[in-house]
């Protein structure tokens, strides 16, 4: 990563580090409550560890494969660091992403709860989880429906036995978000979930006024993706 790239990511995640301490301090909140994921897919190993060198200790990949070919080394050289799944999860990626991954965002239907259960037996492995939640019941977006959110939140925990640490939403784009962060927040304490996943570059400011414990953040600090191709 050259120096201009690496000053303005740098200059990136400062800037967002900043905000969120100020969302915080404008809602009473620690700082210490707040985990930034930087999003990093189509980010190189280079990128991450200019980040790494400037504290930042969790990421966000969107896609198995993509971790899997950089991720690897990067653990090998940085163990310290966390690895967050912030993308869709198909069932038949869940032996690799239980392997991967120590966090998991995308939990959002029982056959996928079930892989991830038996994967996370087999490997005695247990990623933390969030349940997504659909909570603008989009047709083309993955996530469980609000009203069926209690019912799938019971059967992760005893059925399925999962370490179910929170729930993750992602608002519909053209909708203000912060109703959208408020009803994940309400079904999270009904549910005795204490962590919420919510609010990405264009608001995660508002999510951490609204309760966020995890923001993922990518062009905010990275600045803009050339995307891969769709069947990564």
């Amino acid at each position: 990563m050259n120096a201009p790239a690496t000053s303005a990511m740098a200059e990136g995640l400062a800037q967002v580090q900043a905000e969120i301490a100020a969302a915080c301090a404008r809602t009473g909140r620690s700082r210490a409550e707040v985990r930034l994921i930087a999003a990093c897919k189509t980010f190189p190993a280079d990128t991450v560890r200019a980040a790494i060198a400037c504290g930042q200790t969790a990421f966000g990949e969107n896609y198995v494969q993509e971790a899997k070919d950089k991720w690897p080394v990067l653990k090998e050289e940085h163990p310290h660091t966390e690895l967050h799944l912030i993308g869709p999860l198909q069932s038949n990626k869940a032996r690799e992403a239980v392997a991967l991954f120590d966090v998991i965002h995308s939990l959002d239907r029982p056959s996928l709860a079930k892989a991830l259960s038996r994967q996370c037996e087999n490997q005695a492995r247990r990623p933390a989880m969030f349940i997504q939640v659909n909570t603008g019941s989009e047709p083309q977006k993955a996530g469980v429906l609000p009203e069926e959110a209690d019912a799938f939140i019971a059967a992760c925990r005893a059925l399925y036995q999962l370490n179910l640490t929170g729930l993750m939403c992602i608002p519909p784009a053209d909708e203000p978000a912060e109703p959208h962060f408020d009803l994940l927040a309400k079904i999270a304490a009904r549910n005795g979930l204490d962590e919420l996943s919510m609010g990405m570059s264009s608001d995660y400011a508002k999510a951490v006024e609204h309760g966020a414990t995890h923001v993922r953040v990518g062009s905010a600090i990275f600045g803009n993706r050339s995307y891969p191709p769709a069947d990564r």
